[in-house]
């Protein structure tokens, strides 16, 4: 009897040592997996701050030389060594704007077709038709628009489009000059294509998640197809749309070779959106290697700077916007 009991208890005794051998496995594992991932999210943060710390150090003698004055003023001279982010910040801006106003409405329109619209047999082609968009290089596009796209804009599209403002107060500013081809709204058109795959895949997965028996109550109280995407699609995907399109913004905003080629790279303001300008990236990516100058090199990291800056507001106010959203849906 009483070996019974001690083999019992040298049994218990083994089983709690295994068992303390495992929680202590797992206390291991949990803080390494902790520490890891902290790791990497520290080493992210130091990353950023180092970029930024660059960034204002590199900056600094063009800051300090040309003021507040650097982000209004139109010059760009390196012989006198008089320069301005002015054409490059506005450029960067109506770019950016003209590719969204172009490609945010087709790409929802994809994305809409695509889930509530295309037969289910070409629903994967064509939604891998238009993700295969994204893949191409940017410098193809730029070398598409170059000699293909500005040829046929400068020969058909913008004559016509020309004469159909020219009678109409402000907006004949807006579209006048003469059809250069490339330019300012080539480019937007450009990147419009070129964020159009980011917009309408984003849109069509936001659009997946929305639960069907919503859409079927809708369906079943007499709302018609318009109606159900407006009244309750939209709602119950508005944080996921705003993201997207804010994504697709900030890829418009940094993009460079497939400008670059388009744009014209003419350092000026115009207030005609079919003649040449530039934009950050475009300024930076043509003169950096030609930057022989303390003060021009310094200029062009300044341009990088600001760069930076603005998407970087451009991400906060994409923050603010979701969480207000976020707040109107709970309520």
């Amino acid at each position: 009897m009483a070996e019974a009991l001690l083999s019992s208890d040298a049994k218990a005794a083994s089983h709690g040592d295994l068992r303390d051998s495992v929680l202590r496995h797992f206390a291991i594992g949990d803080t390494t997996f902790r520490v890891i991932t902290q790791t990497c999210a520290v080493t992210v943060l130091l990353l950023l701050g180092g970029v930024i710390v660059s960034l204002v150090e590199g900056a600094a003698p063009a800051l300090h030389e040309f003021g507040f004055g650097f982000l209004t003023s139109a010059s760009w001279n390196p012989v006198t060594e008089k320069f301005g982010a002015g054409p490059a910040i506005y450029g960067t801006l109506v770019t950016s704007l003209i590719a969204l106003a172009i490609a945010v409405p087709i790409g929802l329109g994809i994305a809409v077709f695509l889930t509530e619209l295309c037969p289910h047999t070409l629903r994967r082609p064509i939604g891998i038709a238009v993700e295969l968009l994204a893949g191409i290089p940017s410098i193809i596009y730029g070398i598409w628009g170059m000699f293909i796209l500005a040829p046929f804009l400068q020969a058909h599209v913008q004559p016509a489009i020309i004469a159909f403002f020219s009678g109409i107060p402000y907006l004949n500013e807006i579209f006048s000059g003469p059809p250069y081809g490339i330019g300012i709204a080539t480019a937007g058109l450009i990147l419009a294509i070129m964020i159009l795959p980011l917009i309408s895949s984003i849109s069509r997965d936001v659009f997946n998640t929305v639960p069907a028996v919503l859409k079927e109550a809708a369906f079943g109280i007499g709302c018609t197809r318009w109606e159900v995407m407006r009244r309750i699609v939209a709602p119950y995907t508005g944080v996921g749309l705003v993201g997207g399109i804010m994504l697709a913004l900030g890829r418009a905003l940094g993009e460079t070779m497939a400008v670059t080629f388009v744009i014209g790279n003419a350092h000026k303001i115009s207030p005609s959106i079919l003649g040449p300008g530039t934009t950050i990236s475009a300024t930076i990516a043509n003169e950096f290697t030609e930057a022989d100058g303390k003060l021009y090199t310094s200029s062009l990291i300044a341009l990088g700077l600001l760069l930076f800056v603005i998407t970087f507001i451009v991400l906060s106010i994409s923050r603010l916007l979701l969480m207000r959203i976020e707040q109107k849906g709970a309520r």
